[in-house]
């Protein structure tokens, strides 16, 4: 249990680190080519947007949540600048 345990948490430590050197991964709807041919015509992946690469899930749970917590935390008012009373 405790070996099935330490498998995990390295996977789970491995997989963020990736995610953290390299954020995009190839699209694997287009094969990392940025368009897509149906009928024949040729159109820009959906899911890649002709970029060819796309976000991997882990960075955009990261990126997700930091902006939920910028948002939900309470501001410094101490960094703003207040008005001169003359």
């Amino acid at each position: 249990m405790a070996l099935a345990s330490l498998a995990l948490l390295l996977t789970l430590a491995g997989y963020a680190l990736l995610c953290a050197v390299r954020p995009f991964a190839p699209c694997r709807k287009c094969s990392a080519t940025g368009i897509r041919q149906a009928r024949r015509t040729v159109k820009l992946c959906r899911r890649c947007h002709g970029q060819r690469y796309r976000l991997r899930t882990g960075r955009w749970l990261l990126n997700t949540g930091r902006d939920i917590h910028h948002v939900g935390t309470r501001h410094h008012h101490h960094d703003r600048e207040f008005p001169q009373w003359p």
